[in-house]
């Protein structure tokens, strides 16, 4: 079934294309001008030959923006999406050029790449020399450390060691990143019906995000490449029983994403539901399961080919490291949920209830799915990242690193390709409680999440703190070198707090303990005095910012923070 059917569609048949192409088209270019500017700015100081090129990009877009609005036939405006596509990824390698070295995902993949090369072990390995004095942002854990490891599945450093020649830099990773970014990209073009290609220039390349993500180094652009083409048309895999080329292709790139992070095991599981529900319904129930664990044997083959090297030198290492996200214990963050405790509140001492929401609530959306998969089909790829929203870490890259999939079934896998899948039939009642019954039974699946993010949100911070002395720079009133503060501990299980001063969102790095404590009895009180990472705190001279102090305890998982005016004592 074509996604967007009727003869004008065909580049092959003659005719006007019809007006939302012409928009569609129009759309992309525009998004091309997004970022360009500072990339043209950064080439005309540093790289004059790139500054040209980016402004031979800039003519494109303008003969575009006016070619789209004036070509009569549906072939050439098809030709002003390829040419869309060739400046966005031309744009694209214009940015990579200019800022190969990347953050600290990519430089921590292509440490992990060196040390693969050596033999050294990959996982569980910490590097912190990475990120002294590179301006390269950490992960700070709730047990007041930070992570130096390397915590996703290998694809990524096996695909990177063939260009460690390009430096000592994050840029062997980033490079394997935006190459993955513009793979993806040209295939979501391709295997898109004519009319809606330059909604994948757009999504992919068009907006910048996708592309910031790309030279930042993160495994999961690769993911993301790897998932496009199962995501285009995944309705139909395995149909009339039978995987075929296609399918079999599908099913390996599924396993090799999930090989380059952790991020396409949560959308897993809701294709393989809706797969077994589409082929149910035409098959019946004993073929559409033979079709779904030939397309997981295949998925399970190629993952296992890829991680059988790092399983056999170190098991223990190796799935410590690959589950890392979900147990390393990292502050919380995002613009999720937790912002209740983060910044409207005191703090919480059940943050850990936030990741059994998540889960809890990633369990339900999935149930939801199977029950109601013939209106949900098409949100197979979306659902999932909504239990991010309620976790610990719910920051945006969650949602929009995978948005190109959304594009995907939003074009390929329509409503109708759902009409005759499967569905759970349980005993609900006829008449008219059936609906009545139907919504109660679905307000009982997430319930159990709700509970859990009302008890995250609910808690109460266990610490109550007060700052009764600073020492000052001798120069300057506005250096702080030291902090005493005054900690009590307000409920019964002793706490070891770890201590942070931050001017805005996210964390700053943790205070070191000078003096005093590191474990606060239960219903304890102490004195304690900390020094700054660096050995002094500059108070902020613009008028208005408030400085929040932060305590985190990892066992149990708290957080206990307050505003503060850090007048003190003079030296």
């Amino acid at each position: 079934m074509s996604a967007a059917p009727g003869p004008h569609l065909d580049p092959g048949v003659p005719g006007a294309p019809a007006p939302w192409h012409r928009v569609l088209t129009l759309l992309a270019d525009i998004a091309l001008f997004i970022g360009t500017r500072s990339v043209w700015t950064q080439a005309a100081t540093h790289h004059l030959a790139l500054a040209a090129l980016i402004s031979l990009c800039y003519v494109s877009i303008l003969v575009t923006g006016v070619l789209a609005l004036t070509v009569r036939g549906t072939r050439s405006l098809a030709r002003l999406d390829l040419l869309v596509l060739v400046t966005a990824v031309t744009l694209a390698l214009c940015a990579w050029a200019l800022n190969p070295n990347g953050g600290d995902e990519g430089a921590l993949t292509t440490q992990a790449a060196r040390e693969l090369v050596t033999g050294h072990a990959v996982y569980g390995q910490p590097w912190p020399w990475l990120f002294h004095g590179t301006g390269i942002a950490l992960t700070p854990t709730m047990d007041g450390g930070y992570d130096y490891t390397y915590g996703y599945p290998p694809l990524a450093p096996l695909l990177t060691v063939p260009l460690l020649w390009l430096g000592h830099s994050g840029a062997p990773a980033t490079a394997v990143c935006v190459g993955a970014l513009i793979a993806g990209t040209v295939a979501l073009w391709r295997l898109l019906p004519v009319p809606w290609r330059s909604a994948a220039t757009l999504t992919c390349l068009g907006f910048g995000f996708l592309s910031t993500y790309a030279r930042l180094g993160y495994p999961a652009v690769i993911g993301l490449a790897l998932l496009i083409p199962v995501a285009v048309r995944w309705p139909r895999t395995g149909a009339g029983g039978r995987l075929g080329a296609a399918g079999i292709a599908r099913a390996g790139c599924l396993g090799a994403a999930c090989a380059a992070q952790q991020l396409p095991w949560f959308v897993t599981p809701f294709l393989l539901a809706g797969i077994f529900a589409v082929r149910r319904g035409e098959l019946g129930g004993r073929a559409a399961a033979l079709v779904v664990l030939r397309i997981v044997g295949i998925a399970v083959t190629v993952w296992l080919l890829i991680n059988t090297y790092f399983i056999v030198s170190g098991p223990g290492r190796w799935l410590a490291g690959i589950t890392l996200p979900l147990t390393q214990g990292a502050v919380v963050h995002g613009q999720g949920l937790v912002d209740v405790t983060l910044y409207f509140t005191d703090g919480s001492d059940r943050i850990a209830w936030y990741s059994h929401a998540s889960m809890l609530l990633a369990a339900a959306l999935l149930a939801l799915f199977v029950l109601f998969v013939r209106r949900l089909g098409p949100v197979a790829t979306v659902l999932p990242w909504l239990a991010f929203f309620v976790a610990t870490r719910s920051q945006d890259g969650y949602y929009l690193l995978m948005t190109p999939l959304w594009l995907a079934a939003a074009v390929t896998a329509p409503l109708p390709e759902f009409e005759r899948a499967w569905q759970p039939r349980p005993a609900f009642p006829t008449g008219p409680r059936r609906r009545s019954v139907r919504v109660v039974a679905v307000a009982l699946q997430f319930t159990p999440a709700l509970v859990s993010a009302a008890l995250a949100v609910s808690g109460r911070p266990p610490l109550r703190m007060e700052v009764t002395a600073l020492r000052r720079a001798e120069r300057s009133a506005a250096v702080v070198r030291a902090m005493t503060l005054t900690v009590v501990n307000t409920g019964g299980t002793p706490l070891t707090p770890h201590y942070t001063l931050t001017t805005g969102q996210g964390m700053s790095r943790y205070w070191l303990l000078v003096r005093g404590p590191a474990t606060i009895p239960g219903h304890g009180t102490a004195s304690v005095e900390l020094r700054p990472p660096d050995g002094r705190f500059g108070i902020p001279a613009k008028p208005g910012t408030r400085i929040r102090l932060r305590a985190f305890t990892s066992d149990p998982q708290t957080l206990s923070s307050r505003y503060v005016t850090l007048r003190g004592t003079p030296p």
